[in-house]
């Protein structure tokens, strides 16, 4: 095998595809649309209704409608003086949007109050009504008890949590659980996508090449083998590059970003201060606004990023070229993908339980099974602290694995690449693989 062939079969495949105006603009564009998205959903999510809905309390009660109209006076009137069918005809002719009934048994029993309205209510919408209810009710159902105002402040206070780690040293640290978790998630997302998307690149390569009758030029100087790891290691590094555009497009971004958001947090703050329901739920929800720092994160996470990626890619990019090789156009690709697909989709859903439990033996096996360890590994060590012989079993089965799949996919690409024709089958992949 010759590597100065191989040299050049990389450096073909890299600056072919690096100078192409669809790679630039992806690179550039693919995170400005992807922050662009998330500042939208969050704006959705931030932003208030246009208008205020407006609820007719029918209250049988006599004591629950003065109550809500202290909460929300803009939302709720009463209109329990007028007949029931008046505030029904009212909510059909949108003079009300819904009209609430309340019955003694509502406050005597767990029986539920009933919200009626003409069109869509929405969730948003119920959901706070239903808030509402609960608290009026439930300060009806204390004061009933005679409740003191003092032990009624009590109850109301809920405890919160601080959680530590302890290090080896026997030190309690701040527990980064829920952020190192995103970003385990988020690493491991990275590479599923540089796994599928730059292997789909090379399969698309082959094919192309294939189709073009450029390979049979190609081939006549240099072996199938030299080709294929060429080919893979270029598409390979072509990930790392944009990657890298992305980490440090990421880095300016953030650095611009956080002194913005952190003047936003404190007006935010600031505002919320003077309710004290908003710093009561600040207080429950363990908020503090020094949580706001950056938070530090091992560079060995990158590390064994890099090495995951690199023996992950490797393996899959074999098999997507080796698939490629079969057959003379995409179409002809659908009857293997499953093959490819299932082990990366299957390693992208346990992502999400291996967020919430590291340590499942689950978890484990996932991290270790060589077809879904780069993806599901990178999440643990993220999340947890994987004991430094699993990492070690894992990489060492991975790179077995990645010599393997690679020695089975040069003896499918030898004879897959010079094929046209014919739709190959597993039946003539086997074949192949005996007969080189």
């Amino acid at each position: 095998m010759d590597f100065s062939k191989i040299l050049l079969v990389l450096k073909r495949e890299y600056l072919t595809r690096a100078k192409s105006k669809s790679f630039i603009l992806s690179t550039i564009l693919t995170p400005l649309v992807l922050i662009g998205f998330g500042a939208f959903m969050i704006w959705i999510m931030t932003s208030e209704s246009e208008t205020e809905k407006s609820v007719g309390v029918y209250d049988n009660t006599g004591v629950l409608v003065e109550n809500l109209i202290a909460l929300d006076s803009v939302r709720y009137s009463n209109v329990s003086d007028l007949p029931l069918d008046t505030v029904k005809a009212m909510v059909l002719r949108e003079d009300l949007d819904a009209y609430l009934l309340l019955e003694e048994q509502h406050i005597e029993t767990n029986d539920n109050a009933e919200l009626i309205y003409s069109g869509s209510g929405g969730l948003a919408f119920s959901s706070s009504v239903r808030s509402d209810i609960r608290e009026v009710i439930q300060e009806e159902r204390l004061s009933r008890a005679n409740v003191s105002e003092e032990v009624k402040e009590l109850f109301a206070r809920r405890p919160g949590l601080d959680s530590r780690k302890l290090t080896a040293e026997g030190e309690a640290e701040d527990d980064k659980a829920g952020f190192m978790s995103g970003v385990g998630f988020v690493l491991g997302l990275l590479i599923f996508i540089g796994l599928f998307g730059y292997g789909a690149v090379l399969m698309r390569s082959v094919i192309e090449e294939k189709t073009n009758r450029i390979v049979e030029v190609i081939t006549s100087s240099l072996k199938p083998i030299e080709l294929l790891i060429g080919k893979v290691a270029g598409v390979c590094l072509l990930g790392f590059t944009q990657f890298t555009v992305w980490a440090i497009m990421y880095i300016g971004i953030s650095m611009a970003a956080v002194p913005v958001a952190g003047l936003l947090m404190q007006d935010q703050i600031s505002q919320m201060a003077d309710t004290q329901e908003i710093e009561q739920a600040a207080a429950e929800a363990g908020f503090d606004p020094a949580s706001l720092e950056v938070l530090s994160i091992d560079p060995m996470i990158f590390v064994y990023f890099f090495l995951f990626f690199v023996l992950g890619f490797f393996m899959y990019a074999a098999l997507f070229a080796a698939v490629g090789s079969a057959v003379d156009s995409e179409q002809d690709t659908q009857q293997f993908m499953p093959i490819l697909m299932v082990p990366l989709m299957g390693a992208y859903i346990l992502n999400t339980r291996i967020m919430v439990d590291p340590d499942s033996t689950l978890a484990v096996v996932a991290s270790i099974f060589p077809l879904t360890s780069p993806i599901n590994m990178i999440t643990r060590i993220a999340t947890t602290d994987v004991p430094f012989w699993e990492i070690g079993l894992s990489l060492l089965t991975l790179f077995l694995s990645f010599f393997g799949v690679m020695w089975v996919s040069a003896k499918i690409y030898r004879v897959g690449i010079l094929m046209y024709g014919k739709k190959a089958s597993f039946g003539d992949f086997a074949k192949w693989i005996r007969q080189s």
